[in-house]
């Protein structure tokens, strides 16, 4: 199994679109992790890149995130991809957390958004 952290500098991004990185960890039959990729992000909003698709392709079923606007939540769940919001700290951290079931989705996404010229108005 995989899970993905919009990251920057080694923190959950605040924002799924605003990202410098993903940071993804593969989980291992144990509940561990056992492998950590960085995967360049896509600039701009994560709803209109081909992130979500480049994460699907690796194997993710699972994204650990600060917030995100409903593209990005739909757009990864039409993917299978299971979102959890609310996430916040050092990745490491955040993902162990996430693993021992210390983390729930806080069901909240951001509504600043203004696609009708592309851009995240934050």
């Amino acid at each position: 199994m995989k899970v993905a952290i919009p990251s920057n500098g080694g923190i959950v991004e605040d924002h799924f679109g605003h990202s410098e990185y993903f940071t993804v960890y593969t989980i291992n039959e144990n509940n561990e992790p056992v492998n950590e990729e960085i995967i360049a992000s896509a600039h701009g909003c994560g709803c209109k890149s081909n992130i979500v698709e480049t994460l699907f392709n690796m194997g993710v079923q699972t994204m650990l995130a600060g917030n995100m606007g409903d593209g990005a939540v739909n757009k990864l769940n039409s993917f299978g991809i299971e979102v959890i919001r609310g996430c916040s700290g050092e990745v490491s951290v955040v993902v162990n957390d996430w693993l021992k079931g210390n983390l729930k989705d806080s069901e909240e996404t951001c509504n600043h958004h203004n696609h009708d010229d592309g851009t995240c108005n934050h």
